[in-house]
């Protein structure tokens, strides 16, 4: 009888000692969704409001996870053209914060072609520097070539608000002079909603209005 006691109690003890080393390496779900790597998606739409051009709107949709990028837009290159973009993210630092997205891009519509792009933002403290741009390589004739940018500068007093410059060049507005112009900017964070006013070329003939709302999800 002993040695049945003896023996069941071992085999007790290994059994016990198995399942808590099987349990102490399994990991928990808290640590398996902190590791997993989410999509984010954020959709936004730039409504141009022109003095003696065409009104017109310009839809954007990004996806990113970890180091993928994708992105799609309309009225951006040319109205009535689409482009379809693949990028990879890099991001560094804390205190001065640096993203950079090296993009490749295929246009296509009333122009169609190739673009390189970026998308590049660097972030201390309040202040928040962005550009982003592509060469447009067209495929018809070496003149439909052309760079496009988007620059802004700003600063945040509060969280919810900033204002700043920007600095555009485009020619799907009808011009393909630089413009530029005051920006002020209202955010929810809790909604992760971003609304911005644009006031392009102010006082001039190509004086535009461009009104930016930005959803994230």
């Amino acid at each position: 009888m002993r040695n049945c006691a003896t023996v069941a109690t071992i085999a007790a003890l290994a059994v016990c000692a198995s399942v808590c080393g099987a349990a102490s390496n399994t990991p928990s779900e808290s640590d398996t969704e902190q590791n997993e790597t989410k999509w984010e998606f954020s959709a936004s739409t730039l409504t141009y409001l022109a003095q003696h051009t065409r009104d017109y709107a310009n839809p954007n949709f990004t996806a990113d996870r970890d180091w993928v990028h994708f992105e799609a837009r309309y009225n951006y290159e040319a109205l009535k053209t689409g482009s379809f973009w693949l990028g990879r993210n890099f991001e560094t630092g804390n205190t001065l914060k640096f993203e950079a997205t090296p993009m490749l891009g295929g246009v296509f519509g009333d122009i169609t072609g190739v673009a390189p792009g970026y998308e590049i933002t660097v972030t201390y403290g309040n202040i928040e520097a962005s550009t982003e741009g592509e060469y447009f390589f067209d495929a018809g004739t070496r003149s439909g070539d052309f760079f496009y940018s988007w620059s802004e500068l700003s600063v945040s007093p509060v969280d919810w608000f900033r204002i700043g410059v920007v600095v555009e060049r485009t020619q799907a507005s009808g011009s393909s002079d630089v413009r530029r112009g005051p920006l002020i900017g209202f955010k929810w964070k809790d909604k992760d909603v971003d609304l911005t006013t644009y006031w392009l070329s102010p006082g001039s003939r190509e004086a535009t209005f461009v009104f930016a709302l930005d959803r994230k999800f």
